[in-house]
């Protein structure tokens, strides 16, 4: 098996998720544009900011993750040929360290759906309600693009474990 191929496809298919963030960032500000325009109720004006804010930061997240996952790539051939037992290890524990990242996201983001579903339930404003439901979108579309790229990453997990029992 050639590991660096396993961890160039890795890369790249992380490269091809992470715009997916960017293109909800874009679809929430353009919805926040929207309401701004043409938003006429109070429930439809609260949304403008807490739509465009999590927009924004679903476009931060991710071009900040596109953009490392490109720098990978690049690095990948160089680090594999200088070194590639140490390239696997180290493969290894950056995997090791994500996939435990994932395990604590898998648990506070629900927790935070939990608390953002009784900020709409108790607190009755228009500002509110817009912040909590916003929040849980949000966080919705985090916990499904962190959901694929869980799965990708435990499977790329599998082929280093399979790398270094045959190294």
């Amino acid at each position: 098996m050639d590991i660096l191929k396993a961890a160039t496809d890795w890369a790249r298919s992380e490269v091809f998720s992470t715009p997916f963030f960017i293109l909800f960032g874009i679809v929430f500000v353009a919805i926040s544009i929207g309401l701004w325009q043409l938003g006429k109720t109070d429930l439809a004006r609260a949304y403008i900011i807490p739509i465009l804010v999590a927009g924004v930061l679903l476009i931060i997240i991710g071009s900040g993750l596109l953009y490392t996952n490109i720098t990978r790539i690049s690095s990948f051939e160089a680090d594999y040929k200088k070194n590639a037992t140490a390239f696997v290890e180290a493969e290894m524990v950056r995997v090791e360290g994500t996939l435990n990242e994932y395990n604590t996201v898998f648990k506070v983001i629900p927790l935070m759906i939990i608390a953002a579903a009784l900020l709409v339930l108790f607190l009755n404003t228009p500002t509110w309600r817009a912040i909590g439901i916003t929040s849980i979108a949000m966080l919705i579309v985090i916990l499904f693009i962190d959901g694929m790229a869980h799965a990708r990453i435990a499977d790329y997990k599998e082929q280093l474990v399979l790398a270094e029992r045959q190294e």
